[in-house]
């Protein structure tokens, strides 16, 4: 018989695999269980989105800047953040816009179903758009600050960050007649299932990037383009997958949450890591903020564009398409300028 050998390039291909099923299996999970958090606590869909999946889902950039902030790395923990950010409302929604679209067209829905800000309570928003709010406002004033003020902006962003999130965890949603009735006893077991969950989408995405990085290299990509597409793209995976599995399963203040969540994170608790860690351990920061202009300026707009849609309570296929086309806009200059 003939023996079968597993080459590097099959082996990764395997992996791939592999992590999807994991990484289809722990959204469901996530899903499943954060609506019952979400049910027991009156927390709301989009505040359980916003905290409990958001600290899960963040864990990559929070890696990120735990290693940049003692390796003198911060521009890289900077350049991750506001990517994310742009990536998380451009691509995560813009693609669940699209795509809910079109599963509504194939199951034969009616066409008011493709309107993600139908199917949730648009009154969960405002305990959140705090944080909405911050993180289009902390961008802007990343190029104004100077390096030796970065760790007091970094302080302030983290006690922005416990303070809101204690305030956050006072929030109630009034008790909606048609949600099942869950057993509270079991409210500890279904928290420790959705980090749980969260935790092995992390981790499988986290499989799925290193091997498709081995793949690109192999086949010869440069560790710039490989940076810039595969890296930027697997840190915000997480949310992508738990996100777009979402809204198309109808709990679309998950997803909205999640991604406020996450913008507001990585803008406050991520940066404030990035700026403060390097005070305390004694090593210098030394940055040249004017290099992330564009990062910022695409912030900034797709943060208006969001504002603009959620106020007129309206995200289909139309600003979708939108969200898309700015981030492909962004991909173009940001490539051009590499």
């Amino acid at each position: 018989m003939e023996e079968v050998v597993l080459t590097p390039f099959l082996i990764d291909v395997i992996i791939i695999a592999v992590s999807f099923v994991f990484l289809n299996y722990a959204s469901n999970a996530v899903i499943s269980y954060a609506l019952k958090v979400a049910a027991i606590t009156r927390l709301g869909k989009t505040s359980v989105g916003f905290t409990l999946i958001s600290l899960s889902t963040t864990l990559p950039e929070m890696t990120v800047a735990l290693i940049a902030a003692t390796s003198g790395g911060a521009a890289l923990s900077i350049g991750n953040v506001l990517g994310s950010n742009i990536f998380n409302i451009s691509v995560i929604i813009g693609l669940s816009a699209t795509l809910l679209v079109l599963t509504n067209i194939i199951r034969k829905k009616r066409k008011n179903n493709t309107n993600i800000i139908n199917s949730f309570n648009r009154s969960e928003l405002s305990s959140i758009e705090f944080g909405l709010f911050l993180s289009s406002v902390v961008p802007l004033i990343l190029i104004y600050i100077s390096t030796e003020a970065a760790w007091v902006v970094g302080f302030i962003l983290l006690l922005i960050f416990t303070a809101y999130m204690y305030k956050l965890s006072k929030v109630r949603m009034p008790e909606q007649e048609e949600e099942k009735i869950e057993d509270k006893s079991k409210l500890k077991r279904y928290i420790i299932f959705t980090i749980i969950g969260a935790l092995g989408v992390v981790i499988s995405a986290n499989f799925l990037v290193d091997s498709a990085t081995s793949i690109a290299t192999s086949i010869g990509l440069s560790q710039q383009v490989i940076g810039a597409t595969i890296i930027a793209f697997g840190t915000s995976l997480p949310e992508l997958t738990i996100s777009v599995k979402s809204i198309l399963k109808g709990h679309s203040g998950l997803a909205i949450g999640n991604i406020i969540g996450a913008s507001f994170i990585n803008t406050t608790l991520i940066l404030g890591i990035t700026f403060f860690v390097p005070f305390i351990i004694g090593a210098p920061l030394t940055l040249n903020m004017s290099v992330f202009q564009n990062l910022v300026i695409f912030s900034i707009i797709i943060n208006l564009f969001f504002w603009y849609f959620l106020s007129r309570e309206q995200i289909s296929w139309r600003e979708g398409l939108i969200f898309l086309f700015i981030y492909a806009l962004f991909i173009a200059t940001t490539v051009g300028a590499l």
